[in-house]
C-alpha cells in the first residue's frame, strides 16, 4: 500500500504503478487524451488493482452508448475478484459499489455513494470529479453546485488539484445563473491550473450567456490551452463557432466546423451533439450546409437501439432528420415514448417525458407542421433541464421552439421569448436581434428565413 499525489492510501506495490495511478488522476481532471493510456499503463503494471478496474467501468459508462456495457461490467467482475484476493479500503470499496449501481441501472446512486466517498475524504478529488459527471449527465445543476463547493470549501491550503475544482465550481455557478461569480472563479481556476479545460469552458459559458462574443473568440484564441485535451477540445472548438455564429459571421463557422469540429471527431455523443447542433443552428439561420448532415445521419441511425442518454437521443433526431432519415428518427421517438409508459426506469423516464415532446416537435418541424411543432417544443420547455447537458447546449431546441413560433405566425409570442432572450443575455443576442428585425421588415412567411431546397436541409 501506498500514498497517492492526493495523499489516500491506494493499495499498489510498486513505484511505477504509482506514478502512472497519478498521472491518471491529473489527466482525468484535465479531461487529457493521455488518460485511457496512463490508467492502462496502471492496470498493466499491476493488473489485480480493484479501484483502477472500477475507474475504468465508470469512465466508460460515461460514453453512453449499449456497446461499452460489456466493457464495464468486466471491468466490476475483475474490481469484484481483485478485492477478494486481496484486502482494499471501505473508500476503494465504495467504487466498486457505484460502478454497480450504475450498472444496475441508477446512474444517481452511483453518485450518491461517490458523493458520500468524496464528504469522508475529502482529498479524493477522482470521486468527487465522477460524482459531478454524473450530476452533469443527469442534468443535476443544483447537486453538482452544492458538491463543487462543498469540495472547495474543504481544500486543504496548497492542495495541488485546486484549480480542477474551481473549474467545476465555475460552471456549475453558470448552469444555475449565477454568472458573475461563475466567471470569477473560472478566471482563477485557469489561473491556478492552466491545464483546467474545464474551468476555461465554464467562462466561455458565461460569455456566451452574457453576450459577449468579442470576448468570447478572445477567450478562446489560443488553442495551447487545450491542446494535451481530448476530444473536449472539439466542444471548446464548437464554442468558438458559436461567438462566430451569434456574428453573423457563417463562412468562419463552416471553416471552423470543416476543419476543426468535424475533421477529428470520433463517434462520442457528444462530438456528434456538437456537430448536429452547429449544422441545425446555421440552417436556422439560413445558411445552406451541403451533404454533411450525412456522415452525422449514418452514426446516428447505428445508436438508435442505445437508449442511454436523452440528451444523446435528442442530438441522434437533428442528425437523422437533417440527413432525411425520417423513420430512423420516429424509432428514437417512438421507444421515448415507451419509455414512459414503461416506467421501470425512474431516472430515464424523467427525463423521457421532456425528450418526448422534443422528439416530437423536431418531427413536425421538419414536416412542416409548425402549429404542432410550436405546441411540443412549447410543453418541453420547463423539463428540458432534466435530459442533462448545458444550457448552451438545449438552445438548439429553444431556437427550433422560436422558428416553429415564427413559421406558424405566432408573432406574438416569438417576440416575447425573444425579447426574454435578450434580456438574458444583457441585450446583445445576433439570433433575437436578426429575428426580431426580420419581424419588423416586411411580413414573416412561413418559411422565412429560407434556407436552401435540399434534401438534407433541416430547415425546410
Amino acid at each position: 500500500m501506498q500514498f497517492d499525489a492526493t495523499g489516500l492510501s491506494v493499495t499498489l506495490a510498486s513505484a511505477e504503478a504509482l506514478e502512472m495511478w497519478n498521472r491518471t488522476i491529473d489527466n482525468s481532471l484535465a479531461h487529457a487524451l493521455a488518460t485511457p493510456a496512463t490508467l492502462a499503463r496502471t492496470l498493466g503494471l499491476e493488473p489485480e488493482f480493484a479501484l483502477g478496474h472500477a475507474v475504468k467501468g465508470l469512465a466508460t459508462l460515461m460514453l453512453a452508448t449499449r456497446e461499452v456495457l460489456p466493457i464495464s461490467e468486466a471491468a466490476l467482475a475483475t474490481a469484484r475478484r481483485s478485492a477478494s484476493e486481496r484486502p482494499i479500503s471501505s473508500r476503494e470499496a465504495a467504487y466498486i459499489d457505484a460502478l454497480s449501481a450504475w450498472l444496475g441501472g441508477s446512474a444517481g446512486r452511483a453518485a450518491a455513494i461517490l458523493e458520500q466517498v468524496h464528504v469522508g475524504e475529502p482529498s479524493d478529488v477522482l470521486a468527487f470529479k465522477l460524482a459531478y459527471g454524473i450530476r452533469f449527465m443527469l442534468g443535476d445543476r443544483r447537486a453538482m453546485l452544492e458538491s463543487s463547493t462543498r469540495a472547495r470549501v474543504s481544500c486543504r491550503e496548497n492542495f495541488q488539484f485546486t484549480g480542477y475544482i474551481e473549474g467545476c465550481r465555475a460552471f456549475a455557478l453558470e448552469e444555475n445563473g449565477l454568472y458573475a461569480e461563475a466567471e470569477r472563479a473560472g478566471r482563477v481556476a485557469v489561473q491556478m491550473e492552466p491545464r483546467d479545460i474545464w474551468g476555461r469552458h465554464a467562462v466561455a459559458h458565461v460569455l456566451e450567456m452574457t453576450g459577449r462574443p468579442h470576448e468570447g473568440i478572445r477567450w478562446l484564441a489560443d488553442e495551447r490551452t487545450w491542446e494535451h485535451a481530448n476530444n473536449f477540445r472539439f466542444h471548446i472548438i464548437w464554442h468558438l463557432a458559436l461567438f462566430h455564429l451569434d456574428q453573423g459571421d457563417s463562412a468562419e463557422v463552416l471553416r471552423l466546423y470543416d476543419e476543426e469540429i468535424q475533421t477529428g471527431a470520433t463517434q462520442d455523443f457528444r462530438d456528434l451533439a456538437n456537430s448536429a447542433s452547429l449544422l441545425a443552428r446555421l440552417e436556422f439561420d439560413g445558411v445552406h450546409v451541403g451533404e454533411r448532415w450525412e456522415i452525422l445521419g449514418e452514426i446516428a441511425r447505428s445508436r438508435i437501439a442505445d437508449r442511454r442518454l436523452v440528451f444523446a437521443d435528442l442530438h441522434y433526431v437533428l442528425a437523422l432528420l437533417g440527413a432525411g432519415r425520417r423513420d430512423s428518427a420516429e424509432l428514437i421517438a417512438s421507444s421515448l415514448l415507451q419509455d414512459i409508459e414503461r416506467g421501470d426506469d425512474a431516472e430515464r423516464g424523467a427525463s423521457a417525458v421532456p425528450g418526448a415532446s422534443t422528439a416530437k416537435g423536431l418531427l413536425a418541424y421538419h414536416a412542416g407542421n409548425y402549429d404542432d411543432a410550436a405546441r411540443q417544443l412549447g410543453l418541453a420547455r420547463s423539463g428540458l433541464q432534466t435530459i442533462g447537458g448545458s444550457h448552451a447546449q438545449r438552445d438548439v431546441f429553444e431556437q427550433a421552439y422560436i422558428e416553429s413560433l415564427l413559421r406558424s405566425g405566432a408573432h406574438d409570442l416569438a417576440i416575447s421569448v425573444l425579447c426574454e432572450r435578450l434580456a438574458r443575455r444583457g441585450g446583445v443576442n445576433g439570433y433575437a436581434s436578426r429575428r426580431l428585425a426580420s419581424l419588423r421588415g416586411p411580413a414573416l412567411s412561413p418559411a422565412l428565413p429560407a434556407a436552401p431546397e435540399t434534401r438534407t436541409s433541416f430547415a425546410h
